[in-house]
């Protein structure tokens, strides 16, 4: 399997939140990022599905760890599209408006080292897609806004390493949401359906160790690990 060389950045903003499943409505975070949400600010600066996925290595906090909790207006309904009567695929705002409460994270600020993981018919090199995105990243490009976790929190960063130190802090967070998809399935279709794995999460000293996708560290469905 062939990886390019790890990528560092920093990333950073206002607010997170980084949801826990078990929050069903109401929005409650994670104290650290998921590695899926952390792919997720990775993807949108740069993503070539069928080319690489990115595997994320480590995560560092660096700023102290601050909730913040607010109320949010959010609708209760999903849109969708009725054929016979198109009027009542619309979602009238007003009515079907409702307050969730929100637990998040405030100044956030962490560093991130991932790498990406070719696929095995990328005839390219790794340098180049690493060369690409390191372009990417200090030219302040991204395919769509990265965002801490949800759109509403936007994620600002930069290239390498700040020099700052991670918080002297050690967390266990028990079992924790490694991904929502199987990352060695990228065409859409039913094949990418949601595919749950976790993971154990340690944060030693303000840095977490994030294990590859396939190592025996990482649950997922259908392998005798006791996940539904």
């Amino acid at each position: 399997m062939r990886k390019t060389q790890e990528v560092v950045i920093t990333i950073w903003g206002d607010f997170a939140c980084w949801t826990r499943p078990e929050g069903k409505v109401e929005r409650i975070t994670y104290p650290v990022p998921t590695p899926s949400g952390i792919r997720g600010v990775l993807a949108s600066i740069y993503s070539k599905p069928s080319e690489f996925y990115w595997q994320v290595k480590r995560i560092e906090v660096l700023s102290p760890i601050r909730y913040a909790s607010f109320k949010r207006n959010e609708v209760k309904s999903k849109l969708g599209y009725n054929k016979s009567n198109p009027a009542k695929s619309c979602i009238f705002i007003e009515e079907d408006r409702t307050q969730r409460n929100s637990v998040v994270l405030k100044d956030v600020r962490y560093r991130i080292t991932a790498e990406m993981v070719l696929r095995p018919d990328f005839p390219g090199t790794p340098e180049q897609l690493y060369n690409q995105f390191a372009r990417r990243v200090m030219r302040g490009q991204n395919f769509l806004q990265p965002s801490m976790g949800t759109r509403e929190f936007p994620a600002y960063y930069e290239w390498g390493s700040s020099g700052e130190a991670p918080i002297r802090q050690d967390l266990d967070l028990g079992l924790m949401v490694y991904d929502v998809f199987d990352l060695h399935v990228w065409e859409v279709g039913k094949k990418a359906e949601p595919h749950v794995s976790l993971y154990r999460a340690v944060m030693e000293q303000g840095v977490i160790q994030v294990p590859d996708y396939d190592s025996p560290l990482v649950l997922k469905p259908g392998k005798g690990d006791g996940i539904c």
